[in-house]
């Protein structure tokens, strides 16, 4: 199989990178530390704490990721309408930072967490296609795997520091979730202002027409933009969320509460230490390879969870496999969509392509959740490596062509 032309590599440099790049990665790192502190300790909070069912903690962990599919493509659409990409941007990071005082407010209600958490995942829609059309529009487009490597590198440092700050907040204040989410939101506070100092907005040289809804229909009519859009959508279709791959080492092994945060601090530690390197191997060798070498160690993670391995061998494997996984992944995925979308429409090309990824999963968080819950979590993982399987088979053959 060869390389699709979208793909295709050429020489780049650690020097092509701008400034700016480098302070929405500033912003991103701030926010997740925000951001993880919370997700870090909701898993446990809604199924130890609040005795939700699989089924049940896999409708809400759907909708913490899926369910702003619509957002996504109105913040894509309004940043490139407006040309006011980093003022979209700014509005979504504020709401998810207002959106961490809700949970104060939600208490146990299931109804009320689940709308807390679909706007703080409102901001994430909104916000994140405008930032990484400022990161391509920043950057050369032979280095942009090195931009999105460095982007995700420092957003994996706020990842991996979210746990801890999360954990340290727990011992502190006497295992209070509470104080875990107030912190969250004076640290999210400090992320907005980052962004409104520093990051630089992008205007073109010539000013364009406003952007039509007509034109963004008209992006689907690519052949180029169909197919990434279709196999980003296949692959988010085979991937489930990080809480379950996390419930099910805690369950197998026995965590303890006070350990079940590092298990996510383990996976941002890979991931961190890999995004860079990853994203100038993948300018270097072709995109494509390193977004398919990134699902087939998720295969190994699901394949894994319930292996021969087992104690703290098994739990190694699981968090380095899964970091390499999202290094190889996350970022590499958006830079391999850039380079087909005109400047005009670029973050709402980009939103087209996590839209399809959070749309599909929504449906694969809420299908191994019920897997688990009436057929048991073994028989879940064994389905999910085998989806992955299929959605590799599929995304290889559109976007790889032939001679």
């Amino acid at each position: 199989m060869y390389l699709s032309t979208i793909d295709r590599p050429r020489t780049g440099s650690w020097r092509g990178l701008s400034g700016n790049v480098f302070a929405l990665g500033a912003v991103s790192l701030v926010t997740d530390v925000s951001s993880e502190m919370v997700t870090a300790v909701l898993p446990l909070y809604l199924v130890v704490g609040l005795q939700l069912s699989p089924a049940a903690y896999g409708v809400i962990d759907g909708v913490y990721t899926g369910a702003t599919t619509l957002l996504r493509l109105v913040g894509g659409y309004l940043a490139d309408r407006t040309t006011k990409r980093k003022a979209v941007a700014g509005f979504g990071y504020a709401l998810s930072a207002v959106a961490k005082l809700g949970l104060l407010a939600a208490g146990t209600s299931t109804a009320l967490l689940g709308a807390v958490i679909t706007a703080d995942r409102a901001g994430k829609g909104l916000r994140t296609a405008p930032r990484d059309a400022l990161i391509t529009l920043s950057t050369p487009t032979a280095d942009l795997g090195r931009a999105f490597g460095v982007h995700r590198a420092m957003d994996g440092i706020g990842a991996f520091a979210g746990p801890l700050v999360a954990l340290g907040v727990l011992a502190a204040a006497a295992d209070s979730f509470d104080a875990v989410f107030v912190t969250s939101f004076c640290v999210a506070a400090l992320g907005v202002v980052v962004l409104v100092m520093f990051v630089r907005d992008h205007r073109s040289a010539v000013p364009a027409a406003p952007v039509r809804p007509a034109a963004v229909v008209g992006l689907l009519r690519d052949r180029g933009v169909r197919r990434i859009v279709l196999a980003a959508s296949v692959l988010g279709l085979a991937t489930v969320g990080d809480g379950f791959v996390y419930l099910l080492l805690q369950k197998r092994e026995g965590l303890s509460i006070g350990w079940f945060p590092l298990l996510a601090v383990g996976t941002s530690l890979v991931y961190l230490l890999l995004a860079a390197p990853l994203g100038a191997l993948a300018d270097r060798v072709g995109r494509l390879p390193v977004v398919l070498g990134g699902y087939v160690a998720l295969i190994a993670v699901y394949l894994l969870i319930f292996g021969p391995l087992g104690g703290r061998p098994l739990i190694a494997v699981v968090l380095v496999l899964y970091g390499f996984f999202y290094a190889a992944t996350d970022g590499v995925l958006m830079a391999l969509a850039g380079p087909l979308l005109p400047e005009r429409l670029r973050s709402t090309g980009i939103a087209l392509v996590q839209s399809g990824q959070a749309l599909a999963y929504l449906g694969s968080s809420v299908l191994f959740g019920l897997v688990w819950q009436f057929w048991g979590p073994e028989t879940a993982t064994r389905l999910a490596a085998l989806g992955v399987a299929l959605a590799l088979a599929a995304t290889a053959a559109l976007l790889g062509r032939r001679p």
